[in-house]
């Protein structure tokens, strides 16, 4: 298969890039200490259509492919990997979930707000006591007259802080192994649901990571996405697209580690020769080279069957559970190459090595992209 990129994607890659490089770099180091959220930035991406990029026209998004999505994201993250996830999260979480599983009405009432950029959003799965097994979720939905009332805690919920739309699971039938979740779309205004706690992470401090809380939340059953206790099932049709851009943004946590332990391979001057003269050196950055190149191939593989349609929990786990793990190895080289360096904040690896390691554990650890493409390898 040929993963070619057309002229208008290279040129969408490359619009990426430039912002990236003029109006986020500048900025990065200031975003990390203070774990400041980067409202202006988030806006600006916003104008340029990427919070609305897989989406249709017709709900104000820009009509872009996966592919086209994995190069966003890569460029983003290869600056800012913290900003590229609040796109991921905002993409391909909620506004994917209402895309996936929500009516025409509920499209048409919350799409144009969030690929605008207008609305930003937030995907409540993972709860305190509820990560990789979903199904131990505690947050319950009760059905009192035409409405349902929400109680229960969410953690670890990006853009939980700054969101004015969230995306909930809850649980209404716990007696139902296979059809006891519902999901449901809930405005932030709502009373009953607040964000609560921010986490102090190791990596991608700009992010926003908080506690999703409600009580008492009441919600409308014109708020119900998708089928009553039809929520995991949809969940885990949202996660193949969200898999796919965490492995877009490991791919760009690589690059921008590889990019970084290069050039300084090139200027860094030890027994009167650049260091990358040294084999020793070399061979890391030939490891680095390859493995970014086929993470990226499995990227686009998956991307590619995102765009015809075809089903790809195989494929979204092979890429993210590949891309994740080559961007560790390849951002813990990176801080070898610079030495010293690499382990101090004014230099560019120290921050790639803290920010890549939610790639593996995000939207499904790496043991769990193990399981579902065993699963898938012993069911042919």
């Amino acid at each position: 298969m040929d993963f070619r990129l057309t002229h208008e994607q290279e040129q969408i890659k490359q619009m990426v890039r430039d912002f990236a490089d003029a109006e986020v770099k500048p900025h990065v180091m200031e975003w990390d200490e203070a774990q400041q959220f980067p409202v202006d930035a988030v806006r600006q991406l916003g104008e340029l259509g990427m919070l609305g990029a897989i989406f249709p026209e017709k709900y104000g998004g820009a009509g872009l492919s996966y592919v086209d999505y994995v190069n966003i994201l890569e460029e983003l993250a290869a600056v800012e990997s913290g900003l590229a996830l609040v796109v991921a999260a905002h993409n391909s979480l909620c506004s994917g979930h209402i895309y996936i599983a929500g009516s025409e009405e509920q499209k048409q009432r919350f799409l144009p707000k969030l690929t605008s950029g207008a609305w930003l959003g937030c995907w409540g799965l993972t709860e305190p006591g509820s990560g990789s097994d979903a199904s131990g979720l505690l947050t319950t939905a009760v059905k009192d007259g035409d409405s349902w009332v929400l109680n229960g805690t969410k953690n670890f919920i990006t853009n939980a802080s700054y969101a004015q739309v969230a995306v909930v699971l809850a649980m209404t039938d716990r007696a139902d192994k296979k059809h006891g979740i519902t999901a449901f779309v809930i405005e932030m205004n709502t009373p009953g649901i607040r964000s609560g706690k921010k986490e102090n992470k190791l990596g991608m401090r700009s992010s926003d990571t908080a506690e999703l809380i409600l009580e008492n939340c009441r919600v409308p059953d014109a708020n119900v996405l998708g089928k009553v206790g039809y929520g995991f099932n949809d969940a885990m049709k949202v996660l193949d697209g969200g898999r796919i851009s965490i492995a877009a943004l490991s791919l760009g946590v690589a690059r921008g580690a590889y990019d970084a332990a290069r050039n300084y391979a090139k200027e860094r001057v030890a027994f009167g020769q650049p260091i990358g003269s040294f084999q020793a050196i070399q061979f890391m950055l030939a490891d680095m080279a390859t493995e970014i190149e086929a993470a990226r191939l499995l990227c686009y593989r998956a991307a590619t069957a995102k765009d015809a349609g075809d089903k790809t929990t195989t494929w979204s786990a092979m890429a993210k559970l590949y891309a994740s793990e080559v961007a560790v190895r390849a951002t813990e080289r990176g801080v070898q190459i610079f030495g010293g360096y690499g382990y101090i904040k004014e230099y560019p690896a120290e921050k790639f090595y803290r920010d890549v390691k939610l790639c593996t554990i995000g939207e499904g650890t790496s043991e769990i992209q193990r399981m579902v493409i065993a699963r898938a390898l012993l069911a042919m």
